[in-house]
């Protein structure tokens, strides 16, 4: 049966160029959620608003990151992936243009949101890849996909520092627009529609419902160490967010076309891939978050080593690389022992990163090697979760299953950003004159998302065994196949 990706209408040329197309949207939108770190300590002087309002430029990418994703998957599944897929770059687009005409805080903030909501690309185009490509295709190509979300983060580091030290500041949201806008015309251009549709109707209570409880929950977790662990405003957010939960659940588990299919999310193959997904987002992000702000930290510390914005957003660049050459071999691995395995491979090399990480923290290079190994782990994993959702749930929920696993990740950044934040803030001692974190503060981030990578390596093992090699090739190429063909045939 031919390639469903040679669409009547397009020349089969395009075909090669999906996968490229896809996973380059892909990492601009990855791009944009760590486009503001470096900008942060200086959005004061810059806008003239408060440290706790500019923290809202990446809090509030966050939540309609974690809202849009798994509830534009849904709809994708549902209406059209490529259609949905537009649309988020779209938002991308007008979000970027919005932060580059203004320096008003509250425009920015809005900017970002629309800017977060695009993080449903990634599993639109993993859905996407399914649905149009031949099977001996789909594993490399997804595994490229996935890895988009740490490659786009390692790489928006670096390149918004260069332009923070030679540029205007706008100048990154005018560029982000520019490349959104070519996302645009690249997926009209060579991307197909897939015809695999999900049937019922869209669910709005159990959207309303999600989008509060992820707000809820998200609010408490990013923004408790600046209100108060145990402040009422905190923990009415939790206490609401768990009666929530309950409600939602009950309502979703009675409803004919559920917005989460909660029967399948309980499955152990999509629950503990799920929860695996928490903890590797958890332990890769501590080392995004700490490594810049570790090698900045001035030499009157005893262990900073003084460096400029500039290096310390470098610092990551070789992890991404390396994100990129390993994303094929982490297919490889999954093919040959099943994704199962790669992700157990991969949640060892993380906590061996960590390893590495906690004894060599007074040499640059040193620390270079440890975050590399820590994003090379981080690959293999990110290359391995969709592969491990695909196989537990039907080929119409694969966007919507997807999105949920990325929702999961973010969860899990989350609430790495929250423990960093109170770990720095709390152990802290006096050098040069200001107040800076100990030593010590930085080593036990690393012990606690070391743990993390076991505790995902934990997850991992209980998951079910990965079937005979060419087993989930074959059973993927026939439901895929099927459900292409009974789409066609009923259009």
């Amino acid at each position: 049966m031919p390639s469903a990706i040679s669409a009547p209408g397009r020349p089969a040329s395009h075909a090669r160029l999906v996968v490229p197309v896809l996973a380059f949207c892909g990492m601009v939108v990855a791009v944009m959620q760590t486009l503001v770190v470096p900008l942060l300590p200086h959005v004061p002087a810059l806008t003239g608003a408060s440290p706790g309002a500019a923290g809202w430029l990446v809090t509030i990418t966050l939540l309609t990151g974690a809202v849009f994703t798994p509830v534009l998957g849904r709809v994708g599944d549902m209406y059209g992936k490529r259609r949905v897929l537009l649309a988020s770059l779209g938002v991308l687009t007008a979000g970027s243009v919005l932060c580059a005409v203004s320096s008003d805080i509250g425009v920015l903030i809005t900017g970002r949101a629309l800017q977060g909501a695009a993080l449903a690309v990634i599993p639109l185009g993993i859905s996407i890849i399914r649905d149009e490509l031949p099977a001996d295709r789909v594993l490399p190509s997804i595994a490229l996909m996935s890895s988009t979300l740490g490659i786009g983060a390692a790489i928006g580091l670096p390149v918004a520092a260069v332009v923070m030290e030679n540029f205007d500041w706008h100048t990154m949201f005018w560029a982000s627009a520019a490349l959104g806008l070519i996302d645009l015309l690249l997926v009209l251009r060579i991307v197909p529609e897939s015809p695999v549709r999900s049937p019922g109707r869209f669910d709005l209570p159990g959207t309303l419902g999600l989008t509060g409880l992820l707000v809820g929950l998200l609010l408490a977790i990013t923004r408790g160490a600046d209100w108060g662990w145990t402040s009422g405003r905190t923990l009415g957010l939790f206490g609401a967010s768990v009666l929530l939960g309950l409600f939602w659940g009950r309502y979703e588990l009675r409803t004919r076309s559920p917005m989460v299919d909660l029967r399948v999310s309980a499955r152990p193959a999509v629950l503990l891939t799920n929860v695996a997904a928490l903890l590797i987002g958890f332990a890769f992000y501590a080392n995004s978050l700490v490594t810049g702000q570790m090698v900045q930290e001035p030499t009157s510390t005893g262990y900073g080593l003084g460096a400029s914005i500039v290096v310390s957003g470098l610092c990551l660049l070789p992890g991404g690389l390396a994100m990129v050459a390993l994303s094929p071999v982490s297919a490889r691995i999954s093919a040959a022992y099943g994704p199962r395995t790669a992700l157990a491979l991969a949640s060892v090399v993380m906590a061996v990163g960590y390893v590495v990480r906690f004894y060599t923290s007074h040499s640059l290079w040193l620390i270079v090697a440890g975050a590399t190994v820590v994003s090379s782990g981080t690959a293999i994993a990110y290359s391995a979760l969709p592969a491990l959702v695909m196989r537990a749930v039907p080929v119409g929920e694969t966007a919507a299953a997807n999105g949920l696993n990325t929702l999961m990740r973010s969860v899990g950044q989350a609430c790495c950003s929250a423990v960093v934040a109170a770990v720095l803030a709390h152990l802290t001692f006096t050098a040069g004159g200001r107040t800076a974190p100990t030593l010590h503060a930085y080593l036990l981030i690393f012990l606690i998302a070391g743990g993390a990578a076991l505790a995902a390596l934990v997850a991992t093992l209980f998951l079910p065994s990965d079937r005979p090699r060419g087993t989930e090739a074959r059973e993927g190429t026939v439901a895929v196949s099927a459900s292409v063909t009974a789409a066609r045939e009923s259009a």
